[in-house]
């Protein structure tokens, strides 16, 4: 099965990701560590981020998917993109709950406002169920410890028959 994990910077995919990973023995694959190691995008002093080129992105990303069956993508990018995915797992954090979060890893004001902004306005949500079919989208209010976030995927998973 190849999952998808996205949502907004700060709503804990890669946690997550990284427990249903260990749980499900499947391969685990950031999208920022996966474009550097594929040198896809160029370092913008200026946004102080890794701008990546979603067309080629992309492109990578499905050529990967097609050689793993066992494999979790996470990364807030993968709402913009049309994957081969069996599901994609949308993680959601209350806004005020986000904004602590991302002032605590030290991201300047406008980048808070801007992903606090976009969670307020379900823009991954949205992305997501453009590209996929609704069945296939799981969503989730990450509220609760990674331990609890990751049990109740992989019962969801077991109720669409998949685990």
């Amino acid at each position: 099965m190849r999952l998808i994990i996205t949502g907004s910077p700060g709503v804990g995919k890669t946690s997550t990701a990284k427990a249903l990973g260990k749980a499900l023995k499947y391969k685990v694959v950031n999208e920022k560590e996966f474009a550097v190691d594929e040198r896809i995008g160029k370092w913008s002093a200026k946004e102080d981020e890794l701008i990546i080129p979603l067309e080629q992105f992309a492109k990578s990303l499905k050529e990967l998917l097609e050689k793993e069956e066992k494999i979790i993508l996470e990364g807030h990018m993968l709402c913009e993109l049309k994957l081969p995915a069996d599901f994609v797992i949308l993680l959601r954090c209350h806004p005020e709950i986000l904004e602590s979060r991302l002032e605590a890893r030290g991201y300047t004001a406008e980048k808070v406002q801007d992903n606090v902004f976009c969670e307020g306005i379900d823009y991954c949500k949205k992305h997501v169920l453009r590209r996929y079919p609704k069945e296939k989208v799981i969503e989730l209010d990450v509220k609760k410890t990674i331990k609890e976030t990751t049990a109740h995927i992989i019962e969801e998973l077991g109720e669409k028959g998949k685990l």
